[in-house]
């Protein structure tokens, strides 16, 4: 059976309201968690950006679920920084916690005022922090001089559980080409024909684990509301590469979205106020052969869309009317385990 996960959004809802957010979750039936690790939100009007690492360990202390984090290393993070953090929560929660080592976007990584490389050095930038990553979780001590430079670099405490390292993609050519060194593949819903080249380039390419789904929807209870939800929230996020790789800011890509309708974010963002339109959608990226599925509500309440999908949503995909679904909670009752 696929897991159905929430996705926690750093950049829409502030670090506490989240963790309570997580933990309702939980407690209302989603059997995992996921985040993005940000310092920019990609719009002024989502307004936060909590820091993912500290977020983690708070958020694997008070719930039971696993957690996965897409993050960059090579620029704003040095490898070794990331080994670090990784090392340290798969230790205190083994077998509970992946990350998603990518590229990175300008938007997070301007900040150290270096250059923004092109895509390829990005790509080699990546290849060989993710080597210097296993290495320092396998207890070597690491040396490397190449796009990254590390001296003598060794983790202290490594766990015995490694945490996998799952490749971010949203392009056939990154799905590809992290099949040389992926425990896994995550990208986002997109159209189906493309989800199919993209597994199908990754697995044919010798990609092995798990494929990972992370699903922007809105619902509200009236159609219109859930479209304005989208709109507000997520209009600047309809763009392909380069695009969002290469913007520096906020304001950049609030600029670039100002038109954005309907039609457009429609394509990004499964629009319903019907929840069994929703378990369809999902329903169908399962069958594509997705093992792991996070719902990205992108409003930034979430406690009626969590009560809402694990009483009408989750139990259809599970196949039982029963299965899953909680009475509904809210996010000020005690949700800690």
């Amino acid at each position: 059976m696929a897991t159905f996960g929430f996705h926690a959004s750093h950049e829409q809802i502030s670090p506490g309201r989240l963790l309570k957010d997580v933990q309702l979750a939980e407690k209302a039936g989603f059997d995992a968690a996921m985040c993005s690790d940000h310092i920019e939100p990609w719009s002024a009007s989502q307004g936060h950006s909590g820091f993912a690492w500290s977020w983690l360990g708070a958020a694997l202390a008070t719930t039971s679920l696993r957690f996965g984090v897409v993050t960059a290393p090579g620029q704003r993070y040095h490898p070794t920084i990331i080994a670090h953090a990784s090392a340290t929560l798969a230790d205190m929660f083994p077998g509970r916690f992946w990350l998603a080592p990518g590229s990175g976007e300008n938007m997070n990584e301007h900040v150290t005022g270096d250059p923004w490389p092109p895509k390829e050095v990005r790509q080699q930038r990546l290849e060989e922090c993710v080597e210097i990553i296993r290495r320092l979780h396998a207890g070597e001590e690491v040396t490397h001089h190449g796009v990254v430079t590390v001296q003598q670099a060794k983790l202290w405490d490594v766990p015995e559980i490694k945490p996998l390292l799952i490749a971010p993609a949203v392009s056939v050519d990154t799905a590809r080409r992290s099949a040389a060194w992926a425990d896994g593949l995550v990208t986002v819903n997109q159209p189906a024909e493309k989800l199919q080249e993209m597994l199908a380039a990754y697995r044919d390419n010798g990609g092995r684990g798990k494929a990972v789904l992370q699903v922007h929807l809105s619902w509200a209870e009236r159609e219109e509301e859930a479209v304005a939800i989208a709109l507000d929230q997520w209009h600047s996020n309809v763009f392909s590469p380069p695009v969002i790789w290469d913007l520096p800011t906020a304001a950049h890509f609030d600029g670039v979205s100002a038109a954005v309708g309907e039609e457009q974010i429609r394509k990004v963002v499964n629009v319903s106020a019907d929840t069994a339109q929703h378990a369809a959608w999902l329903q169908e990226y399962v069958d594509l052969g997705f093992d792991e599925l996070y719902l990205h509500f992108v409003g930034q309440h979430q406690e009626p869309f969590i009560n809402t999908f694990a009483e009408r949503v989750l139990p259809q995909l599970r196949g039982s009317k029963s299965a899953g679904a909680r009475s509904p909670l809210t996010v000020d009752q005690e949700v800690s385990p």
